[in-house]
């Protein structure tokens, strides 16, 4: 078994330390989600975490982990006898981005519930999580369905397995922690708040912290036991005094005056609904547990705040996490009771967290709004096509809802919430035989395959006589998450009468539509005199809203080119996820310049999109009162449909789904 790096050995990142060590002490918090780029130490935290964790009494054989003080009466393995139980460490379970709905909640064995009556059960991960860990790296690419599981799990405390009428429940507690970076895709808001705390981590600017965190982990990486030991005195510290934390927690006083601070914080912030109120309170509790004191304070909650609120915060989908201190500061003070207010609201490192037990004294702060910020475009490696006329970039205009555009047809992509799909989840349209196990039962089916041959079974009593070649998998149609490949003309033309404003907006609209339906996004530009991707496709849409935010205008429009650059990014994304089908959505007037025969050239290069039965839409940014209807014609080589920006407003389309999809046949 390979020696995990010690959870005091991990340099700064003192807010994720904290918000670990929380939970740890106290799992009524409802975990941690942790946001942030690659190496930053957030998986080697959290697997570090399982050391310090109390060890914990089981019943002797339990595939359950019962507490042998109280077991789960309704535990699958019992009734439990009293006596016999085990000591072990509380486990680590990973849950896998692309394990199945069995591997989650477990398999029952469906033949023999048939046939014989019998609940024959097969754990899953959340039962061996159960008064555990349950790590879920790259949270932010589980699919829907199985964190919606996941989640219901963790709120109430126990997992349910249900088949046609037979159904198996056994709880299910245990501390939740997720990574992801936000680069790669954005989780759900509603998600989001499920989350008891978040936290946000950044590699340190600090040159001598990242000294020192290459020295610990060259040294680790040399001899992890022997770097285990060094700390070994350190990490007993930390696992007695979380020891203690819990034996302090039911002690500890959460007064009137912390509860109306709570209370004020919350609303001054908008957050929706209670679950916010609940978890700040939880925390400053273990906030203090975690001091050694049994009486909550200013400053238990301020830091309860920062860890709970930034998630939950009424925000736009593309605006980042994140909280105004100095309006938290004057709303404790406002609701501060002087009797128990520390006059210092922030407690610095070495307050209640105070480096989570950790021996060195330079946690300097981690991942500041300066150096953690965005680069500007510009400065990110995209080359800038040139051309004549470049104007600075234009603002998007307000966002606004619009119709769904669907791909035709039905694929088996990634679960999302665009088109129609065969998919594990949704309303059931027919049968099959099963390959491999059965996971979805079809009853009337399977019932209708057996009943011919009970004679021939032998059939006396009232039961029906099922064989394995009887079962029938029910076959399911929901959504699945398409690629929305956009194709942005930047050129001088759009433009020459200030449109570029109105466009961004439209693009930008249909990206939050993107993000609520779990699509993949791609942009493609193209002016002066080539096409550049501006981003390769990806799950974060907000990567896609900062492009287009900064994209600048002018020179000529080399259509052609911006239409053989996107063909050419739909090849090589086929061949990384064959599975998820695109939709191309061309933004521009239609005109095309540069080279000879640019009109006949992009008509060439629509109709390799039509070949390959892509589906497409043009949105014609084309304006004033004589309009040439070239993207009209373009979108007929394209195979698809043209809409106006005004058209694509949702209570102007209503006929565009059934346009898209009659083109497309």
């Amino acid at each position: 078994m390979t020696t995990p790096f010690p959870f005091t050995a991990v340099v700064g990142q003192d807010d994720l330390r904290l918000a670990l060590l929380l939970n740890a002490v106290s799992p009524a918090v409802g975990g941690v989600l942790v946001r942030g780029e690659k190496g930053t130490a957030k998986s080697t935290a959290v697997r570090a975490l399982s050391a310090l964790m109390p060890t914990l009494d089981v019943v002797s054989g339990c595939r359950f982990s019962c507490d042998p003080g109280s077991p789960d009466p309704g535990c699958p393995d019992g009734p439990h006898e009293p006596g016999a139980f085990e000591t072990r460490a509380a486990r680590m379970v990973e849950l896998p981005v692309g394990a199945s709905e069995d591997r989650l909640v477990g398999a029952l064995d469906i033949e023999r519930a048939l046939s014989e009556g019998v609940k024959a059960f097969e754990p899953g991960l959340l039962a061996d999580a159960h008064r555990g860990i349950l790590y879920v790296d790259e949270v932010n690419l589980l699919h829907d369905h199985l964190v919606d599981l996941l989640l219901d799990a963790a709120a109430m405390g126990a997992s349910y397995v249900e088949r046609e009428g037979v159904s198996v429940r056994h709880a299910a507690r245990f501390l939740l922690v997720g990574t992801m970076n936000p680069e790669e895709g954005e989780l759900r808001p509603q998600l989001l708040d499920r989350f008891g705390l978040t936290v946000e981590v950044a590699a340190s600017r600090e040159p001598d912290q990242r000294v020192e965190v290459v020295r610990r982990r060259l040294a680790y990486d040399d001899d992890p036991a022997g770097f285990a030991a060094r700390w070994a005195e350190e990490e007993a510290a930390v696992r007695a005094r979380i020891v203690a934390a819990r034996e302090l927690l039911p002690s500890v006083r959460l007064g009137d005056g912390a509860l109306r601070q709570i209370a004020a914080t919350c609303a001054a912030f908008e957050v929706d609904g209670m679950r916010a109120d609940i978890v700040m309170a939880r925390t400053a509790t273990a906030l203090a547990a975690w001091a050694g004191r049994t009486e909550v304070l200013a400053e238990d909650v301020r830091q309860a705040a920062l860890l709970a609120l930034p998630h939950r915060r009424r925000r736009n989908p593309f605006d980042a996490p994140g909280l105004d201190e100095d309006k938290l500061d004057e709303t404790l003070e406002e609701f501060g009771d002087s009797d128990d207010d520390d006059p210092d609201p922030d407690p610095g490192p070495d307050g209640p967290g105070g480096g989570g037990g950790q021996p060195e004294p330079d946690d300097a702060p981690q991942g500041d709004g300066d150096t953690a910020a965005r680069p500007e475009a510009g400065e990110d490696g995209q080359p800038q096509p040139s051309g004549a006329g470049e104007q600075s970039a234009a603002r998007a205009s307000e966002p606004f809802r619009t119709k769904v555009l669907s791909v035709p047809g039905i694929g088996e992509g990634a679960a999302g919430r665009r088109s129609r799909a065969r998919t594990e989840h949704g309303r059931t349209t027919g049968a099959r035989r099963p390959r491999g196990a059965l996971t979805k039962l079809h009853l009337a089916a399977t019932v209708q395959a057996a009943a011919p041959h009970q004679r021939a079974r032998g059939r006396s009593g009232p039961g029906l006589v099922v064989r394995r070649d009887d079962l029938r998998q029910a076959t399911r149609e929901g959504r699945e998450g398409n690629l929305v490949l956009f194709v942005v003309d930047a050129s001088g033309s759009m433009a020459a009468r200030q449109r570029m404003s109105a466009v961004k907006g439209a693009v930008l609209s249909l990206l939050l539509d993107a993000y609520q339906r779990r699509d993949k996004v791609g942009l493609v530009t193209f002016r002066g005199t080539a096409a550049d991707v501006a981003l390769p496709p990806t799950s974060s849409v907000d990567a896609a809203a900062a492009r287009l935010e900064t994209l600048p205008t002018g020179g000529r429009t080399p259509l052609a080119a911006g239409l053989l650059r996107a063909h050419d990014v739909l090849r090589v994304e086929r061949l990384r996820d064959p599975a998820r089908r695109p939709l191309v959505v061309l933004v521009t007037d239609g005109r095309a310049t540069g080279g000879p025969e640019p009109v006949a050239l992009a008509g060439r290069a629509a109709r390799l999109f039509a070949a390959d039965g892509v589906a497409s839409v043009v949105v014609d940014c084309e304006s004033g009162p004589v309009r040439l209807g070239l993207a009209g014609q373009l979108a007929g080589e394209l195979g698809g449909t043209a809409v106006t920006l005004d058209e694509l407003r949702a209570d102007s389309i209503a006929g565009l789904v059934k346009d898209v999809q009659r083109r497309a046949a």
